[in-house]
């Protein structure tokens, strides 16, 4: 018997977002809505007319419903099940896990259908972050889920309440859904490209890691051999340590945080790099203002300066001005990695600030490389906004 869902009627001619099955139903959009609807309940958005057009969790906000699927059918453990498969067999397509890498994404929101959710594999843990109710609310089932198909996975990690707490909708604490392990440490040892690193699931940033800038990194290490690298918004050191095992002669690493410098110093000493990487704590622009010497290659990576459209204005500032001190650095014929995590700041605006920053520094730069985001971070071609990742190579005359 199939289970009754609440209906969210759309108003006449509202649905076409939905049949071109992007998946964010706005709020202007809606036409009637069921009385008492809970955070985070499953809902059927149907057309003006009535007929079927998605299911979705409902959300109190601008974006009411996240649609995740678009057939009428159960949302049940098989759902779920057959979406978790599908992610799967796209990380095998692409060699997830091998011998190299046993750290990579499984499940990126919108790009495998759990918009709201992310799910990343360490060696056999996987880390689960929920940025909706709906999404948290699946996790003791995808708890059980997870173990099941991939046969790896010994361990669930829940990660969501800096996601969900600020909203007051994360009721558990963070910790073990489903836990092998003899450790509750959190601390994992994992390979990225046969670089060992540590990663911190319970206290580091995001899921412990930023694997996003796994290819950025590959690259940089390409092109390391013999050079003196600044490695800027270092965090756990992943840029610093494919600098070192690259033959960098030289890497500084700098970063505003105490905790993630003390990681990184770990990084580095199993990267066996101390004798050619020094650290320090500090705020990077303070840093680069009074620092006088030239790298050949730097790297600025920054977060996100603009979350929201609100804050765009303001954040292509900061972009200039990181930028024209990142271009002051480069040593004459050097690179310059730069990358903007700001779904809100496009592809073709992060170009035009850095040529802008260029400009300001008095630099001539050709681009070397576009970058993004890797393809275990797949962008749904109906979900454009999932292209958060984006970055630049220039070599600087």
């Amino acid at each position: 018997m199939t289970k009754s869902y609440s209906q969210i009627r759309l108003k006449k001619g509202k649905e076409r977002s939905l049949l071109q099955r992007h998946p964010w139903v706005f709020s202007g959009a809606i036409a009637t809505e069921p009385e008492g609807m809970k955070e985070g309940e499953i809902v059927h958005v149907v057309s003006s007319e009535g007929d079927f057009l998605a299911l979705g969790h409902f959300h109190k906000g601008n974006i009411t419903v996240r649609c995740f699927h678009f057939e009428e059918v159960p949302a049940d453990d098989s759902l779920f099940r057959e979406k978790i498969r599908a992610a799967y067999a796209l990380r095998k397509l692409l060699g997830f896990p091998n011998e190299r890498t046993d750290c990579f994404r499984l499940i990126h929101g919108e790009g495998d259908g759990f918009p709201g959710l992310v799910a990343d594999v360490y060696g056999n843990t996987v880390v689960l972050q929920a940025y909706t109710s709906g999404m948290f609310a699946l996790l003791p089932s995808l708890a059980e889920l997870l173990p099941q198909e991939l046969p790896f996975v010994h361990n669930v990690y829940n990660k969501s309440k800096e996601t969900l707490g600020k909203h007051g909708i994360v009721a558990l604490e963070d910790g073990f859904l489903k836990n092998a392990s003899e450790t509750n440490t959190g601390i994992l040892h994992v390979r990225e490209n046969e670089m060992e690193l540590e990663v911190d699931i319970i206290r580091g940033q995001k899921t412990g890691f930023f694997l996003d800038q796994r290819d950025n990194r590959s690259l940089l290490r390409h092109y390391s051999m013999g050079k003196s690298v600044l490695n800027t918004f270092c965090y756990t050191g992943g840029f610093t340590v494919a600098a070192l095992a690259g033959g960098a002669r030289l890497v500084h690493s700098v970063d505003s945080s105490a905790r993630a410098m003390e990681a990184l110093e770990k990084n580095v000493a199993i990267a066996g790099g101390h004798d050619r990487h020094e650290g320090f704590t500090s705020d990077v622009m303070r840093y680069m203002k009074a620092c006088t010497e030239s790298y050949d290659i730097v790297v600025l990576d920054p977060p996100a300066y603009a979350k929201h459209l609100s804050q765009v204005s303001q954040a292509m500032i900061g972009y200039r001005n990181l930028n024209t001190e990142g271009f002051k650095h480069v040593s004459k014929g050097g690179l310059l990695f730069t990358f903007s995590c700001s779904q809100a700041v496009d592809s073709e605006l992060f170009r035009k600030l850095v040529f802008q920053s260029a400009l300001q520094a008095g630099r001539n730069a050709r681009i070397l490389h576009r970058l993004s985001q890797p393809p275990d971070h797949p962008v749904s071609i109906y979900h454009p906004e999932a292209e958060y990742l984006k970055g630049l190579v220039l070599v600087v005359d």
